[in-house]
């Protein structure tokens, strides 16, 4: 038996993108797949797909905003198949954020969404997790967490915080049963960013991505940062003055 198989996962962000790279991944590995989005017509595509195969699915539509909506897929879940195993907050939007003309609801929408969104699904999964002793939750995250880059101050903030967040999760419910993990990529071929024109370096494809994520998951990594490279010279962007720091980030806008 793989580690996934009789493994029950609940997948947000599940319609493109890294959500259903691994929605697919797992259900071919063997797992059951809960796919959460808010578009039910891709989600019944890939409920098919994976049913074809090893493992199985079950679409779940919703808004990860909306916690009484995340509570009651999450029990449908649960009800259907016994328990959740593993819960990947995933579900995430980018977003240009102009410093000099600041548009609020667009700031909100990002960090409702990457941040509540990604508490939301812990809230729904854990009193469960706890009365069985057992369960992981996974959040993507992203190397952007690490220091502001110009005209992403939503999106940066968003994932800081969401990083941070897991982490103190972690720290109180890993000696619970519960283990966290905070996966920090760096740039994918994704929706996300194929209309970027600026040049994204480390640019990975997308099926190597997963296989670096899923195996972090297995291996239950508290924090796991890629592609190498690109995490080195992040991790060394924590630790620079910020006069250095500026110089170098305001030449580097990913955002055109």
């Amino acid at each position: 038996m793989n580690y996934w198989e009789q493994k029950v996962v609940l997948i947000t962000g599940a319609s493109s993108g890294i959500g259903r790279a691994l929605s697919l991944r797992l259900g071919s590995l063997g797992a059951t797949v809960g796919l959460v989005a808010r578009n039910a017509e891709v989600l019944k595509e890939i409920e098919t797909t994976i049913g074809l195969g090893k493992g199985r699915a079950i679409a779940l539509p919703a808004d990860v905003r909306d916690i009484e909506r995340v509570r009651a897929i999450t029990e449908t879940l649960r009800a259907t198949f016994g328990r959740i195993d593993v819960v990947i907050a995933n579900a995430g939007i980018g977003g240009t954020t102009e410093g000099t003309r600041l548009d609020v609801e667009q700031i909100a929408r990002v960090i409702n969404i990457n941040v509540m969104g990604a508490a939301n699904c812990a809230a729904a999964a854990i009193p469960e997790m706890l009365d069985r002793g057992s369960g992981h939750l996974v959040v993507i995250s992203s190397l952007a967490a690490y220091r502001g880059l110009p005209k992403s101050g939503a999106y940066c903030a968003s994932k800081a915080a969401v990083s941070v967040f897991f982490e103190s999760l972690r720290l109180e419910l890993q000696p619970k049963g519960i283990d966290v993990s905070i996966i920090h990529p760096g740039f994918i071929k994704t929706p996300l960013t194929a209309d970027r024109e600026a040049k994204m370096p480390f640019l990975m494809e997308l099926e190597d991505a997963i296989d670096k994520i899923i195996t972090a998951i297995e291996r239950h990594r508290t924090s796991y940062a890629f592609p190498w490279q690109l995490a080195g010279i992040v991790r060394a962007g924590v630790i620079m003055p910020d006069f250095m720091y500026d110089w170098l980030a305001r030449r580097n806008s990913f955002r055109e």
